[in-house]
């Protein structure tokens, strides 16, 4: 299995994406390849197991479902692999539309999307590529969490566009757009825990 070239301007499909190399983690956003090396930092996977538990929770028994990466989120006006340019895997899903599961993951907009910045590259891209991405695929609510300066940024879809954003930082307790009654404490997501 080969990895892209992406040192050349080819735009890649879903098609050639799935017959690369298993073991390395790519996205593609508009046909364009990313590298999803290096692994994330301990920080980074604390923080996004705590955002986990607390929706796995809440949604048990539920229609919506939480997924971690690596999770594939195909976005398309098209059904067929070969017309698919973007796919991404979001530091967190939740989809409510069962209809949108398959075993390769999510073909649709999740209702709700969750990124935990790294620095560099990855950065940029997850507050630029993706949200425009995100937005264009009228992802209903996105958050984007800055593991340290401990603050979730909250875009909500409004006529099309992330118009509402709002910025939640350490201390403060916010509810989710699409689950009414379900608090986030965000105490709970930046917790400082250290081994004893």
């Amino acid at each position: 299995m080969k990895s892209p070239a992406y040192e050349t301007n080819t735009r890649y499909s879903y098609r050639d994406y799935l017959s690369w190399d298993p073991d390395e983690r790519w996205e593609l956003i508009d046909g364009l390849p990313y590298n999803m090396t290096p692994a994330p930092s301990s920080k980074h996977q604390e923080i996004l197991g705590n955002i986990f538990v607390l929706f796995y929770q809440y949604l048990s028994g539920k229609r919506c479902k939480v997924y971690l990466a690596p999770f594939e989120v195909r976005l398309s006006e098209k059904e067929e692999d070969e017309h698919t340019f973007n796919v991404v895997q979001p530091d967190l899903s939740i989809i409510c539309d069962p209809r949108k599961i398959d075993e390769r993951g999510c073909k649709g907009s999740p209702d709700l999307i969750v990124e935990v910045l790294s620095p560099g590259i990855a950065e940029k891209r997850d507050k630029t590529d993706k949200f425009e991405l995100y937005q264009k695929y009228k992802i209903k609510e996105y958050w984007i969490v800055d593991p340290f300066n401990e603050n979730v940024e909250v875009f909500l879809l409004e006529n099309n566009r992330f118009a509402n954003r709002q910025v939640y930082v350490k201390g403060d307790v916010f509810t989710v757009s699409i689950f009414s009654d379900l608090l986030i404490d965000l105490n709970r997501i930046f917790k400082d825990e250290s081994f004893e």
